[in-house]
């Protein structure tokens, strides 16, 4: 919900947002729009006018402007054009897959790489003042059962994730990497001020629906389940929230550091429970979910580090420093259900 923080937006200085058509980035922009600012946004071609219209079109009713750019993660300069003028990047672009054929092409160079080359851009461009990074809540655990070795048995934004590999949670590793070399690029400056922002698994309705995003597969998944799922621990937060979060970031002069932004510590039966009718867990044990995992395409190493813990990250940063009022977790799965049915996506 609206962050309850006072905001120092200078409407006169544009900003830039790169992967301006995901997920995140659409609602970020539509709320940077709705506050009257002009959005540099890059896609890798905006000359494929049907995959920005409706982020033009948003802008067409809004307060504030938009100009698109092209941006390629892997190309050097690639950003310089988009970044010129602009007091604040927000760096979205990261490819999010839980499975691919070759890990450090498809994830970890795009990643690292393009993380690289937009505050490479930063430094060039002396009216950035600060750089707000989409990172994620898997950058500071890899597994549920990770909890165990953590003190206090909460995550907080000193945890880091120091246990996924190329082989085990390779998206994971990829957003781990990607934060890490934001920090050391950061420090090696003193023109910008680097802001992150740690999201959980992203829900709730987008600016657009987007039919091959892992949320809206997630989503379909759930529906087709039927009534009974396994409690797998997830971290989930409003798309809406991980937006305003983003924007309070850039334009609260004192916020710093990580920000863990998840709004719920819940599991696969809770969230069901919103959208599934008679949603509750599965009768199956641990022992035979694991014994089943490689038929309904779980892996065993999955099911026994996950199924039977909770999860237990501290939000409370992100509410005190940013200012953000967290949706509920029902208002924010009906919602998105209500998108996918109103799209006949579902």
């Amino acid at each position: 919900m609206p962050c309850t923080k006072e905001l120092q937006i200078d409407t006169k200085a544009p900003v830039m947002v790169t992967g301006a058509t995901g997920y995140v980035a659409g609602v970020l922009i539509s709320h940077l729009l709705d506050r009257g600012l002009t959005v540099h946004a890059t896609a890798r071609d905006p000359s494929k006018k049907d995959r920005i219209q409706y982020l033009q079109d948003k802008a067409d009713e809004s307060k504030g402007t938009i100009r698109f750019f092209a941006g390629d993660l892997l190309k050097e300069g690639s950003f310089d054009e988009a970044a010129k003028g602009c007091a604040v990047i927000f760096h979205t672009a990261s490819p999010f897959a839980m499975s691919v054929k070759d890990a450090d092409e498809d994830l970890l160079k795009p990643a690292v790489k393009g993380t690289e080359n937009v505050l490479t851009t930063a430094n060039k461009t002396p009216s950035v003042k600060r750089v707000v990074l989409t990172s994620s809540c898997v950058a500071i655990y890899n597994h549920a059962c990770d909890l165990d070795d953590i003190p206090d048995g909460v995550w907080t934004e000193e945890v880091w994730n120091r246990t996924s590999t190329r082989l085990d949670n390779p998206y994971s590793l990829s957003k781990t990497m990607a934060e890490q070399k934001a920090w050391v690029v950061a420090g090696s400056q003193c023109q910008w001020k680097l802001v992150v922002i740690n999201p959980g698994f992203v829900m709730g309705p987008g600016l657009k629906v987007h039919p091959s995003s892992e949320s809206v597969h997630f989503a379909k998944q759930l529906l087709g389940m039927g009534s009974s799922l396994p409690a797998f621990p997830l971290p989930i937060v409003d798309v809406r929230d991980v937006a305003d979060a983003h924007i309070a970031a850039a334009f609260i002069p004192e916020a710093a550091g990580r920000h863990i932004t998840n709004g719920f510590n819940t599991d696969m039966v809770e969230v069901a429970q919103t959208i599934v009718e008679n949603a509750k867990e599965a009768p199956l044990p641990k022992i035979m979910l694991w014994a089943l995992a490689p038929l309904i395409g779980m892996t065993r190493t999955f099911v026994s580090k996950e199924l039977g813990y909770k999860m237990n990250f501290d939000n409370s940063k992100a509410k005190d420093e940013l200012g953000i009022d967290f949706y509920p977790l029902e208002k924010t799965m009906c919602d998105m259900h209500q998108q996918l049915v109103d799209n006949k996506a579902i």
